[in-house]
């Protein structure tokens, strides 16, 4: 592990004395059981936070190597593994899925989004990897839609983080779903990167978790990395939380535990990571596709990836309407939010820098323009509950001196 110092550079020390004094109080008050918050900027890691407790029943404290569900965390990294085989020449972006997701052949598209679903129109062109790395294929998630749609979502495919299929059953069942919208017509948050994430693995000619392991989490050091808790690292494991309205507390959530991989390693949200881990993959982003020696993805497509790729900002083209945020002033790249405009968006920020969050609160930032990423772990579902990411990245840009 990186040491943390004790004169950052470029921040006032009275500025990031701020943020455990703002934070405390939200787990003090029991809105969150904990968090872990990891600051790196100018090529040092400039502050690390561990607040609160990863077990409340059995009091057990947050920790620096505490092992979190980081749910759509995992999308970015997705996307990265797929560009790398984009720039192996597997694809282009404006290839259609259907050379490798032939299931997706003459789909079907609604009429109305929110509407009947025997009422539906041939696709006017096929989904292209381009459409699934913005969220613009007319794939859906249950929760991020309406009508009866959405319903038809959680009947077909069950749970989204619990999902019990084969991966080509999964691709199967989805396919047979109508999509909400025409193939690159808007931005519409969803299964797009499982669908990614599977078609690399069948690219790759390994399951998607295996190249994940060969070729990403091994060359960074990313050894907390997986899709599930091994036993002997379940005691590191931070529980994942969710408030009870009626009685104002907070509950466990119950998610399956595994004692070897499972077979759904979903590219959309079924990862499980440290700070640290996810650290390493922040820097080797902001340093261009390479860290310590070990170079992933070229300088070119990582400036691709983390540039607006949507015809406006998210609020114009669809916005997710589980997040907090607005997504004024917020575009979409190859796998994350790329910042527009800050003053549209209502924060502190800098254009240029991207970022995402879980459905669990988790959330990482990169800011190329100030050479910084930062990292913050909680276990609240849904991420909406509680403004925490907003409130980290405020008292963080308020402390930058130079």
């Amino acid at each position: 592990m990186d040491k943390v110092v004790t004169n950052p550079k470029g921040f006032s020390a009275e500025g990031l004395a701020k943020i455990v004094p703002t934070l405390q109080p939200i787990v003090d008050a029991g809105d969150l059981s904990g968090f872990v918050t990891l600051l790196f900027r100018h090529g040092e890691i400039a502050q690390l936070n561990t607040l609160g407790l990863r077990d409340i029943e059995k009091k057990l404290p947050m920790e620096r190597d505490t092992l979190f569900r980081i749910a759509s965390m995992t999308k970015p990294v997705t996307s990265l593994a797929a560009l790398m085989l984009m720039e192996e020449g597997k694809f282009k972006l404006e290839d259609p899925i259907t050379k490798w997701a032939p299931e997706f052949k003459n789909v079907r598209v609604l009429k109305d989004a929110e509407g009947p679903l025997d009422q539906t129109v041939p696709a006017a062109r096929e989904i292209t990897f381009d459409d699934l790395f913005t969220h613009r294929s007319g794939l859906a998630y249950g929760f991020s839609s309406m009508g009866p749609i959405a319903h038809e979502y959680q009947r077909v495919l069950g749970d989204v983080l619990n999902s019990q299929m084969t991966p080509d059953d999964w691709m199967q069942r989805l396919a047979t779903l109508p999509l909400l919208y025409q193939p690159g017509e808007r931005f519409h948050y969803s299964h797009s990167t499982d669908v990614l994430g599977f078609i690399v693995g069948r690219i790759a000619g390994m399951p998607f978790r295996d190249f994940l392991m060969k070729r990403i989490f091994g060359p960074l050091g990313m050894v907390d990395t997986d899709f599930y808790v091994p036993p002997e690292k379940r005691k590191r494991a931070a529980v994942v939380y969710r408030l009870n309205e009626a009685k104002n507390v907070l509950e466990p959530l119950p998610f399956k535990q595994y004692d070897t991989p499972p077979a759904y390693c979903g590219g959309g949200g079924g990862l499980i990571s440290t700070a640290d881990d996810y650290l390493k993959f922040a820097r080797m982003m902001l340093n261009k596709g390479e860290l310590d020696g070990t170079r992933l993805l070229g300088r070119k497509t990582v400036e691709l990836m983390t540039m607006n790729h949507l015809k406006g900002d998210m609020a114009d083209m669809g916005m997710p309407r589980f997040s907090e945020s607005t997504y004024y002033g917020v575009g979409f790249g190859l796998g994350f939010s790329v910042m527009i405009d800050p003053a549209k968006a209502q924060i502190l920020g800098t254009p240029g820098e991207y970022a995402w969050g879980g459905a669990a609160s988790t959330a990482f930032w990169c800011d190329p323009a100030e050479d910084m990423a930062v990292v913050m772990l909680t276990q609240l579902m849904p991420s909406s509950t509680y403004p925490i990411r907003r409130d980290l990245r405020v008292l963080t840009y308020q402390a930058i001196v130079d």
